[in-house]
Order: C-alpha cells, then structure tokens, then sequence
C-alpha cells in the first residue's frame, strides 16, 4: 500500500511537532518545512498527498505558495493560521486551498479534516473500473470523472479537487437544485456550520475559471434562497 505522506509547512516548531505528532500517531509520514519556498520545492521533488500550510511564513507566504503549486498540482491544501478573519478566509479558498482552520486549533479536529480530505483525493488517484464513469458533455464543457479534467472548447480547465467535485456534482445532476448545505455534505462529507461561505466562495472561483464573468448563468445558475444548479 502506497505511504500517504503530508508536508507540514509552519515556522513555529512547537506547532510543527504538534501537528506532525499526531498525523504519525494517524500512520502518516510527515515532512516539516520551515518557509513558504522549502515547501515548494518539498511539493515539486517529491510526492506529497497533502499540505498544511501556515500563512505567515518566511520566504514565501501560505497565499503565493498556493498559487505557485496549483499552476502543476491537485494535491488537497489546508492552511492553519492565525488569520481570523472572513477576508483571510475567504481570500485563501480563492487562491485554491481546500480548507482552512484558525489557531488555536484542536489537533482532532485537524486529523478529522486531513483524513476528509486524502479520502476524497486518493479515491480519484485510484485505477479506472472496468465500467468506467461516462464522460459528461454540455455546451463546449467535457468533464471526465476518470481522468479527474475538464476542457472548455478544448482548452484545459485548472480547478481543484473541490472546485471538481462541486462541479461534476451539479452536472452530473442537471437541473437540480443543491443547497449550499447538500453541496457542502456531499463534497465534503461532513457538517460545518460556515458552509454557506465556504460553498459561494468556490462556486465564484469555478465560475471565473469557467468564463461566467461575460455569460453570467451559462453553466452554474443560482436559484435564489434556494441553491444552485447546473444550467446546461
């Protein structure tokens, strides 16, 4: 069986060791970088599974981390910081983390949130069945569940795992209409009482990358006090 291995990416070594304690105690092999370039480069020279960073970290921060490794990889991204705010929050899903919890944190709740995460990550790592998942085509939009891509009129689409899921969710459901709850319970696969937020910020971000910025509606459609549905 493949070793699942987590790169922890957090100055504070006292932090470091917490989190890494427990994610050993969980069976995992943990790899411990001090700063935002170190972890970089740990994620493009070997193989990680999934990353928790820090925002405020020498060299590079937890933000242009992000978005330097989502230009090549799909790994899941959780950050850990000590930026409370609704923009901070916010800010770090726009850029393409999956999750992100606040210090002071509690170390059950950050394994329960890694084992969510890797168990939706690692199940589209797996070989294809042989009845493979039919590829899903609507108005120059091809997602392929298999292949875990989506091309727009031929072009690649770069989205995260959860801007995937929530994707292949609604299309493969068209005209029905998912709450920001169901949504986040079904991708997720858990309750969370911030899910309103959560959900809106990654359907803004995937209708950005889908081009709704000049066709609003043209693939996602909110129905408003309601939820949203794919509109193809």
């Amino acid at each position: 069986m493949k070793r699942v291995t987590i790169l922890i990416a957090e100055d504070e070594r006292e932090i470091a060791d917490l989190v890494a304690l427990h994610l050993q105690k969980e069976g995992y092999h943990c790899i411990q970088v001090a700063d935002g370039k170190a972890a970089v480069q740990a994620i493009q020279s070997q193989s990680i599974d999934l990353a928790i960073l820090d925002i405020m970290m020498p060299e590079l921060d937890g933000y242009e981390v992000t978005r330097r490794v989502r230009v090549k990889h799909n790994l899941p991204i959780i950050f850990l910081s000590a930026k409370a705010s609704d923009f901070d929050k916010i800010t770090g899903l726009v850029m393409g983390a999956d999750d992100y919890m606040i210090k002071p944190f509690n170390p059950m709740e950050l394994l329960a949130r890694v084992n969510s995460q890797l168990r939706r990550s690692l199940q589209f790592s797996q070989p294809a069945a042989a009845n493979q998942t039919s590829v899903l085509e609507a108005g120059g939009l091809i997602i392929s569940p298999d292949q875990h891509t989506v091309t727009l009129y031929g072009e690649a689409v770069d989205l995260t795992p959860k801007e995937f899921d929530i994707l292949y969710l609604l299309a493969s459901h068209s005209r029905q209409v998912f709450s920001a709850e169901s949504i986040f319970q079904q991708v997720w696969g858990e309750a969370y009482y911030e899910t309103g937020n959560t959900v809106m910020v990654h359907i803004r971000t995937l209708r950005r990358k889908l081009g709704e910025d000049q066709n609003k509606d043209r693939f996602i459609k909110t129905i408003w006090g309601v939820g949203y549905t794919f509109n193809a």
